[in-house]
């Protein structure tokens, strides 16, 4: 056991005059015994014999303690994969800004040391254990002992407060094992010390192998570990060497999450693209027939008085060819030619607008996943070069015009130019059984507003017929027809807000916005209907008033 008492401490501030040298084979986090030793050798001679003062709580495990030293503190850390001891300096608005609420553990252990001094500073020999032995009297002013442990073993890294008969009083985290529950007399578990020793690698030197290579001799051609750089007069402390060494390694580790963090969101991103790229191909694959169906409506017409009908099936001369052959289509029995002629060429009218849009989609998708790309290749630059300003910048930089999350935006909205609409006035506004939105004029100034100023083309416009009353319009932001249901709803509002109200069943005339227009000179409210269809209701408040 390594024991630091009053009597035996150092009285020179500094490094002990004879240390050996470890060799730091790569950023790793856990200290081994020899670490611990030496950091206890720095420790004692500047602790023993002051009192603890405030002490900061700078994450749910660490802690930083004031020994009133000039400008240092007490650093304990009891992270499962980075648990450490060493003095730090820091300006007190420094850790003030750092520092969470105190936790339930550090209240007690401030309660517990207040007027008492620190004694002895041991390391347990052949573990990872440091204690922290004070004096002091109570509120009685009777004489107590508590003994902060400081169990720097890996995964079961803990902090515990012990009383004078080293029962455990509280602990920083849970704990299982014999020894470490509240009430026992501390004891270090077994199972977990010896999982502590397998992990392979500490900081300050090689795997534990049979001799620990590094221990007692400088290893020739090595450079840049902690003590080393100690020694060479880089750091006026080993606890400052180790602080240095600690910051990179959380720094570092900060770093490969927040890279890992943008290359996850370019992943996810750009599998989204792959997957609507994909979804539009299909798309484009299922009107590529658009010239066909010209062709066919065009032979339609072209066959009208040669056109061989038998059913649901008319042979016709395929006058595009070279030899003329006949062909057969199937038709409706109760579809005339020029009717199916008509159907045939509304169908390539559509798929000849929708590979339109199609094509326009697709080409933003690979815009958008080239831009993904670039982008990628960017990150994994910054990366390679480790340059944590740049991946900052990366991750934060507002996203330009054109750019691939503004693609992918426009997408996800499609080809809809309609701006979602701010509240409207003199308008009631319903959204029906299908989701969609109705709105009722209230005066005849509000029905030409809402008619003439706010309705699209395409939307469904309502009106009572032969009597005075409101203008309602059904919101049609596509081409698709209005569900049924929706136009029963919206003509019940036609009959409810309109002078026929008290009848028990209205005619209601319907049609699309386009077809209605106003006549010069007009009064408000009237208009003219080019074409329309009828529907008699119920005069109802339907749909849901929003």
């Amino acid at each position: 056991m390594v024991l630091y008492t009053p009597s035996n401490q150092d009285t020179t501030c500094g490094a002990p005059a004879s240390l050996p040298v470890f060799v730091l084979t790569s950023l790793t986090g856990n200290m081994d015994e020899e670490a611990i030793k030496e950091i206890v050798a720095e420790l004692g001679p500047l602790l023993i014999g002051r009192a603890p003062g405030k002490i900061f709580q700078l994450g749910p495990l660490s802690l930083a303690i004031d020994f009133r030293l000039r400008d240092g503190y007490l650093f304990i850390s009891a992270e499962p994969g980075l648990p450490r001891l060493y003095l730090i300096k820091r300006r007190v608005r420094d850790l003030e800004k750092q520092s969470i609420p105190l936790t339930q553990f550090a209240l007690a252990l401030r309660k517990e040391l207040a007027g008492a001094t620190l004694r002895e500073l041991e390391k347990d020999s052949a573990e990872r254990v440091v204690r922290f032995r004070f004096t002091g009297k109570d509120e009685f002013e009777q004489a107590k002992e508590r003994t902060l442990i400081a169990q720097l073993t890996g995964r079961s890294a803990n902090l515990f407060l012990l009383d004078s008969r080293d029962h455990l009083t509280h602990q920083l985290r849970p704990a299982r094992g014999a020894g470490q529950q509240i009430g026992d007399e501390y004891r270090l578990s077994a199972k977990s010390e010896t999982r502590a020793r397998e992990r392979g690698i500490s900081p300050t030197r090689g795997p534990q192998t049979g001799s620990p290579a590094g221990v007692g001799a400088v290893r020739e051609g090595s450079t840049g570990t902690p003590l080393e750089s100690f020694l060479a007069g880089q750091f006026d402390s080993f606890s400052a060497a180790l602080d240095s060494h600690y910051s990179a390694l959380l720094n570092q580790q900060a770093f490969d999450a927040s890279a890992s963090a943008a290359r996850a969101d370019l992943r996810k991103r750009a599998s989204r693209q792959q997957k609507l790229l994909k979804q539009l191909q299909a798309d484009l694959a299922s009107h590529s027939d658009a010239e066909q169906q010209k062709r066919l409506g065009d032979l339609l017409l072209a066959n009208l008085s040669t056109a061989k009908r038998s059913r649901n099936r008319v042979k016709l001369i395929d006058y595009f060819s070279a030899d003329a052959p006949l062909i057969e289509i199937e038709l409706d029995e109760k579809v005339t030619l020029p009717q199916e002629a008509e159907r045939r060429f509304g169908l390539y009218s559509r798929s000849k607008r929708a590979l339109r849009q199609i094509n326009s989609r697709i080409a933003l998708a690979q815009r958008e996943l080239a831009g993904l790309e670039a982008q990628q290749a960017e990150l994994e630059k910054i990366v390679a070069e480790r340059d944590q300003a740049s991946l900052e910048e990366f991750k934060s930089s507002p996203v330009a015009a054109g750019s691939p999350r503004e693609i992918s935006s426009s997408i996800s909205r499609g080809k809809s130019k309609r701006k979602p609409e701010k509240k409207i006035p003199g308008v009631r506004r319903y959204v029906s059984s299908d989701g969609l939105e109705i709105l009722v004029g209230r005066t005849s100034r509000d029905n030409d507003h809402l008619t003439f100023k706010v309705a699209r083309p395409n939307d469904l416009w309502l009106h009572a017929a032969d009597y005075g009353g409101s203008h309602v319009v059904v919101r049609n932001s596509t081409r698709k027809d209005v569900p049924h249901r929706t136009i029963i709803e919206a003509a019940q509002l036609a009959a409810q807000f309109s002078q026929a109200r008290k009848d028990p069943k209205v005619d209601v005339h319907y049609t699309q916005r386009k077809f209605v227009s106003k006549p010069r000179g007009s009064a408000p409210g009237l208009v003219r209907m080019s074409r329309f269809k009828s529907i008699t209701v119920a005069p109802k408040e339907a749909g849901t008033r929003s």
